[in-house]
């Protein structure tokens, strides 16, 4: 790692190590530059046309392209995955520089001293992780009671407690009032859950609200395709209410729940609409069995119902932790904080979700995603054997855990 340092932008003068932001931005470029590449390749591999410009919907056989030369295409079918863009708080001013986006963020030439970054979702957290990592003092605001509040209540309160650790400030139940910037840094004046107000001056202030669907001159209205406050309403099979025009990924709202914005969603929503426009037969997704990642440190990966969830639901609810920093493999790496705690029902012992907070989680998330899709009893999956030393070890633990039968606890 040390030989290597200078690819991922760190110095190792005579001294304390020194972050070269310069050389993190070469690397994250290259990467991505990468990726992209890929999939030019993929295009000409398959024979795939890309057509760069800004697209509005003429019918739903016809696109109309505007790029200098208007250019009309035609289809008998058409595929809407505009995707999103960072979400803007009324009375707060994006300007780029001192008030970002999540955008903006990740091109930061310079490494903020302090950082107060509105919103603890995924994104929120993220940043926050790698910026107080990176030597900024860092403050979260949550307007929700908790941080990553769509996970389980325990995840939550680990994580709490792994960034206060760290020296991460989080004020949950708390709303930004007011925001100034001037040549000083951004003030931002929060009001907390008891009322109680507070400044803060700081470099940067990140806000990370969501994400808004990008559907502004595509035209859909217009052509009578129904939406939901931006959003493009679809049904089951990604069907919009025009025939012949289909939508997935970000820019979407479904029927019956709210829509994960995540790339393993959307791509699994484009394979299905384009088996579904060839013929073949489909099953709608069960959005029960999508898995989150959330890349903060420790890191949090989940899948199913949490345990507030799933007693909503009605279901006969019994659950079962183990903490990862029992592992000797933990204790080898010296990254033991967190926990797997698994979800299920008594009468079935089906698994229900699974939510875990710590090293690998978001690689481990991969085998309870498997569990919940082949409908896994807690039995099964204790039963199966977990190699040791690994961080998996404590998925094994957690079902023995349910069952009140935990070997190492």
């Amino acid at each position: 790692m040390f030989q290597h340092a200078s690819d991922w932008g760190v110095a190792l003068p005579y001294g304390a190590p020194a972050l070269d932001m310069r050389l993190v931005h070469e690397r994250k470029d290259k990467i991505v530059t990468s990726l992209t590449k890929g999939i030019d390749f993929l295009f000409k591999k398959h024979k795939i046309d890309r057509i760069t410009g800004t697209a509005r919907l003429v019918g739903n056989s016809r696109v109309d392209v505007f790029e200098g030369e208007t250019q009309a295409l035609e289809a008998m079918d058409i595929i809407v995955a505009t995707g999103s863009s960072p979400r803007a708080l009324p009375g707060i001013e994006i300007d780029h520089a001192r008030i970002v986006t999540s955008d903006d963020a990740i091109h930061l030439a310079e490494v903020p001293k302090s950082l107060v970054v509105l919103g603890a979702g995924a994104v929120g957290v993220e940043f926050a992780s790698i910026y107080r990592r990176f030597g900024s003092e860092v403050t979260i605001v949550e307007l929700l009671p908790r941080l990553v509040p769509g996970e389980d209540d325990a995840v939550s309160a680990e994580l709490e407690k792994s960034f206060k650790k760290q020296g991460i400030r989080s004020l949950t139940g708390s709303k930004v009032v007011s925001v100034t910037s001037d040549a000083k840094g951004v003030r931002v004046k929060v009001k907390g859950p008891e009322g109680k107000s507070q400044s803060f001056v700081v470099d940067v202030l990140l806000v990370a609200t969501g994400r808004s669907p990008v559907t502004a001159g595509l035209g859909a209205e217009a052509l009578g395709v129904q939406m939901d406050n931006g959003y493009i309403r679809v049904d089951a099979m990604y069907r919009t209410s025009v025939p012949n025009i289909s939508a997935i990924g970000d820019v979407i709202a479904l029927e019956e729940r709210a829509h994960p914005q995540l790339a393993h969603v959307s791509s699994a929503e484009g394979v299905l609409v384009a088996e579904r426009l060839a013929g073949q037969e489909i099953h709608p997704l069960n959005y029960d069995h999508v898995p989150s990642c959330t890349y903060c440190d420790p890191e949090i990966g989940s899948v199913g119902l949490t345990e507030a969830e799933a007693t909503r639901r009605g279901f006969d609810v019994r659950v079962g932790a183990f903490p990862v920093g029992v592992l000797g493999r933990a204790k080898m790496a010296g990254e033991t904080a967190g926990f797997v705690k698994i979800v299920a029902e008594k009468r079935y012992d089906e698994v229900l979700g699974v939510h875990m907070i710590g090293p690998r989680s978001t690689e481990l998330v991969g085998e309870a995603a498997l569990a919940l899709r082949l409908e896994c009893t807690v039995e099964e999956l204790m039963k199966t054997i977990h190699a040791h030393p690994t961080f998996s070890e404590a998925v094994g633990e957690a079902a023995h855990a349910v069952h009140g039968a935990a070997i190492h606890v």
